[in-house]
């Protein structure tokens, strides 16, 4: 009996050992969200100035909910194409405007959540504000969604002019009627921009930047948005009045996947 309890001992002696061993060389299965690069900074800290309106955050986009990776309503640049935008703001500010964005650095994961809804014929419901002259099934064809975005890289946003003093826009309420994003500007859903001819994020060839539809003021309102940026280093995407990118580009092939947060800077804070 004696010999029988000192191998049961020595047997749970060696079990406990292989458990402790197995314990220490298990990967850890929490993951660490990666980081922003030291080249990338928060908009605010370089330009308080600037509105942010962060769609993506909100419900209010063609997807028609808060869009992965999105975890604060932020904006996230490269330091050099945010640098370049403060500029941008001192000159428009000295003529009565703001600009404001509405969408910065995007981590490939919330395009990736595009791609899916894209996916989804299902899903229309925001159809009739954001693309209600595209069938959803041209949406890759015609370019509207892709699998990879220039703002993954850090240099490239959304953006508009804003008359000063800005007025508050009112929130969206999930469910409320939609209004076509090419409807005359008091018909659409309200925003403080200055008149563009068509809201932020229209699926529709009245978003070209130089559409010959687009005329008088809504022309000349594209025109100060192109026109000041490009001053400062800025080349807008020629299918969207709103997109513009930075150059020469820090990170001109690298698609970056950390969330936007301030966590996201904290490495180099």
């Amino acid at each position: 009996m004696r010999a029988l309890s000192s191998a049961l001992r020595g047997l749970v002696t060696a079990t406990a050992a292989l458990l402790a061993v197995a314990l220490t060389s298990a990967p850890a299965h929490a993951s660490t969200e990666p980081k922003a690069p030291e080249e990338f900074v928060a908009l605010r800290d370089v330009d308080k100035s600037i509105l942010q309106e962060i769609r993506y955050f909100t419900p209010h986009n063609f997807v028609g909910e808060r869009v992965d990776g999105y975890e604060q309503p932020m904006c996230i640049l490269t330091r050099p194409a945010a640098e370049a935008l403060h500029k941008a703001q001192v000159q428009l500010v000295s003529k009565g405007y703001s600009l404001k964005v509405y969408d910065c650095y995007r981590p490939q994961r919330a395009v990736d959540h595009f791609v899916r809804w894209a996916k989804d014929l299902d899903d229309q419901s925001m159809k009739a504000e954001f693309y209600p002259n595209v069938d959803k099934t041209r949406l890759f064809a015609d370019g509207y969604i892709a699998e990879k975005s220039g703002h993954s890289r850090g240099s490239t946003l959304d953006l508009t002019i804003v008359k000063l003093p800005a007025l508050p826009t009112r929130p969206y309420h999930p469910g409320e009627p939609l209004v076509p994003c090419y409807a005359p500007q008091d018909e659409r859903f309200p925003d403080n921009s200055v008149d563009m001819g068509t809201g932020f994020d229209c699926f529709d060839t009245l978003s070209h930047t130089d559409d010959p539809r687009i005329q008088g003021v809504q022309r000349a309102n594209r025109d100060l948005l192109r026109s000041t940026l490009a001053a400062q280093g800025f080349v807008n995407l020629p299918e969207e009045w709103w997109h513009f990118t930075y150059k020469p580009e820090l990170f001109p092939d690298t698609y970056f996947d950390f969330p936007v947060s301030r966590k996201s800077l904290t490495a180099h804070d």
